[in-house]
C-alpha cells in the first residue's frame, strides 16, 4: 500500500537521551533501513496522520543493541480487552526464530506500547528503504486492526 506521507515529521534521535540530532526531509524515507546498522546509537522517529489507519500516530525504528534486530515501536490505540487478540495475531504472523516482540498496555496513556521485530515480519529485508518498511508495518498493523474490528 502506498501511503501519503507528505505531512510527515522525521527526526533522527539519540537512543540514550532521546535528543533530536536532526530533522529530516521526506526524501530521507528513501534511505535504506540498514542505515540503522551503521548508526546504532540512533533511532528514527516518524510521525504522520497517514498512520491513523493502523491506530497510531508515530513509528520509531531502531536496531536492538543486544539482539541486532530491526525494531519498530509504536503506541497502538486499541482497548486493553484485546490483549488475547493481539497476542494470537503476533504469534501467528511473526515468523522465524528468536522473536522478541513485546506489547504492554499503559493505563496511563490508554494504549499499547508495541515493540515489533521487523526481521520477523514477512517481506522484510535489510535493503528495504524506510518508506518500504513503513508500508510493511502499516499493512501488518492494519490487518491486526481489521482482526480486532471483526470481533
Amino acid at each position: 500500500m502506498e501511503l501519503n506521507l507528505n505531512d510527515v515529521t522525521i527526526e533522527r534521535c539519540l537512543k540514550d537521551t532521546e535528543e533530536v540530532i536532526a530533522k529530516e526531509e521526506v526524501s530521507f524515507l528513501n534511505t535504506p533501513l540498514n542505515y540503522l546498522n551503521q548508526h546504532m546509537e540512533e533511532f528514527i522517529f516518524i510521525e504522520s496522520e497517514a498512520f491513523h489507519g493502523m491506530k497510531t500516530e508515530s513509528l520509531s525504528f531502531e536496531v536492538d543493541d543486544v539482539f541486532k534486530t530491526y525494531m519498530v515501536l509504536f503506541g497502538f490505540q486499541v482497548q486493553k480487552k484485546y490483549a488475547s487478540t493481539i497476542k494470537a495475531y503476533l504469534e501467528e504472523h511473526l515468523h522465524g526464530e528468536n522473536i522478541y516482540a513485546s506489547y504492554i498496555f499503559s493505563g496511563e496513556d490508554g494504549l499499547w506500547d508495541v515493540n515489533l521485530p521487523l526481521n520477523n515480519v514477512e517481506g522484510f529485508t535489510e535493503e528495504m528503504t524506510f518508506n518500504e518498511a513503513i508500508s510493511l508495518i502499516y499493512n501488518f498493523a492494519a490487518k491486526l486492526v481489521h482482526t480486532i474490528e471483526q470481533q
